[in-house]
């Protein structure tokens, strides 16, 4: 990873925080982003390894406007991506349902959880086609598939509705955005990071430790150029969804 540029969205604190973290001690120089940019400092300073620094604007996954601005910031230095994790997600009420879901809050989950990284990969690929090792990894998750048997799509019974719908339709994107660039040096991955103490109460769930769980992002941000491309993994081991 020695010289290679990685963005990961949503890194103020969790998942994305220790992915920032592992890429870094691996020779990447990582930009941390969040809404604004003093929280993306304040977790540049937590990290507080080398190679790891915060963008300079503030970026909204969910706001055209704040994802052109990232972009043009990363147009102007260092003109170039190698990596982009799309990280950043809104949660929901896991006793929602489908049939009682608020669809304005549905809207808000779907906005930054699909639409999201939607957004910020259609404004930040003209930057990965200039990468010799261009990667995209969409941060999914086993609630938006058939296959995962705790917390899969079936096996709620119905709660979590939009969390998991929102991750299912992300699943897709990958799927079809890695059909689209196929034939180029880009590949595009869905990884999930299984159940990760990222919140109080959470190892009593049977959640694993965070650094687990980034260790599964990494692996899809560091494939070499003939690795799997429209996949959907945990632990470098493909998933059905």
């Amino acid at each position: 990873m020695h010289g290679r540029l990685v963005l990961v969205t949503g890194a103020a604190a969790g998942i994305g925080q220790e992915v920032a973290r592992q890429l870094a001690e691996r020779g990447a120089t990582v930009l941390v982003s969040a809404r604004t940019p003093e929280k993306a400092r304040a977790a540049a300073e937590r990290i507080a390894t080398a190679g790891v620094r915060a963008l300079d604007v503030g970026l909204d996954v969910a706001d055209d406007a704040s994802v052109r601005a990232a972009a043009g910031s990363l147009e102007c230095e260092p003109g170039r991506l190698d990596v982009l994790i799309n990280n950043a997600a809104a949660y929901v009420d896991w006793s929602e349902t489908a049939s009682g879901a608020d669809l304005d809050a549905v809207d808000a989950v779907l906005r930054t959880n699909l639409l999201g990284a939607w957004r910020v990969t259609q404004a930040l690929l003209p930057l990965l086609r200039r990468s010799e090792h261009p990667r995209i990894v969409n941060v999914s998750s086993g609630a938006g598939s058939h296959g995962d048997q705790q917390f899969g799509l079936a096996r709620r019974g119905g709660a979590a509705a939009t969390y998991g719908i929102s991750k299912a339709a992300l699943n897709a994107l990958t799927s079809t955005l890695a059909s689209e660039l196929a034939g180029t040096s880009i590949l595009v991955n869905s990884v999930c990071p299984g159940l990760t103490a990222t919140w109080p109460g959470a190892e009593q769930m049977g959640a694993r430790p965070v650094a687990d769980g980034a260790a599964s992002v990494c692996w899809a941000a560091t494939l070499p150029d003939d690795g799997p491309s429209g996949g959907f993994f945990r632990d470098g081991r493909p998933l059905p969804w």
